[in-house]
């Protein structure tokens, strides 16, 4: 079955940083895209970043632009997430994703950020 373990996330000081992982198994990794989203206390779930099949191409939310870089690694199966300059306005649950063919999206448990002094 599909599974989406995320992991790397914690508490940081305003404009430190933190690198998110996400190991991925259950089908062809290497064959689909993927995505991080986050989730703020009382806010919608936003799409952050998300990266083509071969991480050729990439898309990021404007408030991470120049700050983030989504990136993955297909021999690990695994997707990162680098935070750097992080703001109090970041803090969220992190979440990957991965729609299939059919589209149905599957996501992980999450992973909290907390950027605070």
């Amino acid at each position: 079955q599909v599974q989406l373990v995320e992991s790397g996330g914690g508490l940081v000081q305003p404009g430190g940083s933190l690198r998110l992982s996400c190991a991925a198994s259950g089908f062809t990794f290497s064959r689909y895209a993927m995505s991080w989203y986050r989730q703020a206390p009382g806010k919608e779930r936003e799409l952050v970043a998300s990266i083509s099949s071969f991480g050729t191409s990439t898309n990021y939310v404007d408030s991470v632009k120049g700050r983030f870089t989504i990136s993955r690694d297909n021999a690990k199966n695994t997707v990162y997430l680098q935070m750097n300059s992080l703001k109090p306005e970041d803090t969220a649950v992190y979440y990957c994703n991965w729609v299939s063919n059919a589209w149905q999206p599957y996501w992980g448990q999450g992973t909290q950020v907390t950027v605070s002094s």
